[in-house]
């Protein structure tokens, strides 16, 4: 009898051990479903993807005076990750975004990524998530062939347009002293600001990334072939946006693997 009761006893020890060991599971796996999926939720929800794109960037982001309509390479790539949380490309909301303002518009949520000849450096890693890289390139400088250059270094003296918070006033200023010449610079909102001071010779070059400025020649002016700081574009989310991160990063990758990337950009020229 006394065996009987002492086996009783265990058994219903094991079942509530059991018990809460599940229960316990349940909740820890259920918590943690929740928490990753709530960001791709709160899209689902909305029913659209929120997504900043330059507008004033033939080829990248552009919004086309004819149609009123945005377009470009990254509005395209923009589109495939709409597609992948919400199943139609053409649920994704663009809003045009600057140099300057495409950080503080993800940081409120404003929107939920960026899509913007984002350049991916360490310093910008630390405040944001950024996909692999689709694109690389280097910054490039137009001028007027009227002015004769060919090289930075026949800019010495000479005044460079450059968007606000971009990194090409750095990396021309490090190059500047390598060569042991002197630039001035003048920080401008936008790139057609830029190439309306280029064109009226408030600026003595424009310089930004080469495939960017690809689409501001004109028979005026033309692009120097020195090439300066190459670094890669990707799209930020913010920091804390992981699950959004890993689906962005995914697109990004089964576009690279699929050749579906190599023929977005030849679609639109991007060089």
């Amino acid at each position: 009898m006394k065996l009987r009761k002492v086996l009783l006893a265990l058994g219903l020890g094991m079942c509530i051990m059991m018990t809460g060991c599940g229960s316990s599971s349940s909740t820890s796996t259920g918590g943690n479903n929740s928490s990753e999926a709530k960001e791709i939720q709160a899209i689902k929800d909305r029913g659209v993807l929120k997504v900043g794109v330059k507008v004033d960037v033939p080829k990248f982001g552009y919004k086309n005076p004819e149609t009123g309509q945005i377009e470009g390479f990254e509005v395209d790539l923009s589109k495939q990750v709409a597609k992948k949380i919400l199943g139609d490309e053409n649920k994704a909301e663009f809003q045009g975004v600057t140099a300057k303002t495409r950080g503080p518009l993800l940081d409120n949520g404003e929107v939920d990524m960026d899509a913007c000849t984002f350049t991916i450096t360490d310093e910008r890693k630390k405040s944001y998530n950024f996909s692999d890289s689709y694109l690389e390139d280097g910054v490039g400088l137009l001028v007027k062939k009227s002015l004769g250059a060919s090289s930075l270094k026949d800019l010495d003296g000479k005044t460079i347009g450059v968007a606000q918070s971009s990194t090409s006033k750095t990396a021309l200023e490090e190059e500047a002293t390598k060569q042991g010449i002197k630039l001035k610079f003048s920080e401008l909102g936008s790139y057609p600001e830029i190439k309306a001071a280029l064109d009226s010779g408030r600026v003595d070059c424009f310089a930004v990334d080469a495939s960017i400025l690809n689409g501001y020649v004109d028979d005026s002016t033309v692009i120097l072939n020195d090439r300066y700081d190459p670094q890669e574009y990707g799209i930020a989310s913010k920091k804390d946006n992981t699950e959004l991160a890993k689906v962005i990063n995914e697109v990004v990758n089964e576009m690279k693997t699929s050749g579906e990337m190599d023929k977005l950009i030849a679609k639109w020229d991007i060089k």
